[in-house]
């Protein structure tokens, strides 16, 4: 039976091998039998650029592609840590880079994929940082620097980030409900697939007498999971 796969949030780094571990027994198990691999972002924990790779992205990359050259489509949707990952990688990984939003058909059912940041509308400071982050000018500036003050800056984003996370509550990091409406309503679907919460769920909507669903996708900080998706079912599965 056909089947598609997705993955997100696995903030893949060299001091956690072990998330590395997940995701190599994850290509060449399950991965290796289904038709596409979606990642919606945050497959690194940080990316400082495509010109320092590190001992994990390395690994990653040769067996992502090396499940392409089998056959398997490897999708890539960028997170709020990796938003500076670039063609070069991509190349390199045979991945397919896509939009922050993307509309695929999913076994004839429309479905609106992207990362999940761009809901947490409530979340007005990050939103902020968001915006610059996406400037292409400013990604530019950022990877003209040299490569010890660019991990200078990822460290110390890190520390912002978690500052940010420890003293912002859950509700207001979470999606806003009248912006889910407004992406489903956007995008002309009736399903969207997302991560960035990490709060992993299968959540159902009345959207203008319309029963639409949202799946959200599990982190990768203590297992690996993925979702299934199959002309007949879906269902989150472990690695």
């Amino acid at each position: 039976m056909p089947k598609t796969l997705f993955i997100s949030d696995l903030h893949l780094e060299d001091k956690a091998p072990g998330r590395t571990d997940w995701l190599l027994e994850f290509l060449t198990g399950p991965a290796g039998a289904a038709e596409a691999v979606y990642i919606l972002g945050d497959l690194f924990e940080y990316w400082i650029g495509d010109d320092c790779v590190s001992a994990a992205a390395a690994q990653v990359a040769e067996a992502t592609a090396a499940m392409n050259q089998l056959g398997v489509a490897c999708y890539f949707i960028h997170g709020n840590r990796d938003f500076l990952l670039g063609q070069e990688y991509a190349d390199r990984a045979g991945l397919e880079l896509l939009p922050e939003t993307c509309v695929i058909d999913l076994y004839g059912k429309p479905t609106l994929l992207l990362h999940g940041d761009t809901l947490c509308t409530d979340d007005v400071q990050y939103q902020v940082f968001r915006q610059q982050a996406r400037n292409p000018d400013w990604q530019a500036s950022v990877l003209a620097l040299p490569v010890g003050e660019r991990i200078k800056l990822a460290q110390e984003a890190r520390i912002a980030s978690a500052d940010h996370t420890g003293s912002t509550s859950m509700e207001i990091m979470d999606v806003n409900p009248d912006a889910v409406s407004a992406a489903f309503r956007s995008s002309q679907v009736s399903r969207m697939i997302h991560g960035h919460t990490h709060r992993p769920a299968h959540h159902f909507i009345d959207l203008d007498g319309v029963r639409a669903e949202r799946i959200v996708l599990a982190d990768w900080y203590h297992s690996g999971s993925f979702l299934e998706v199959t002309p007949d079912f879906i269902q989150s599965k472990s690695v």
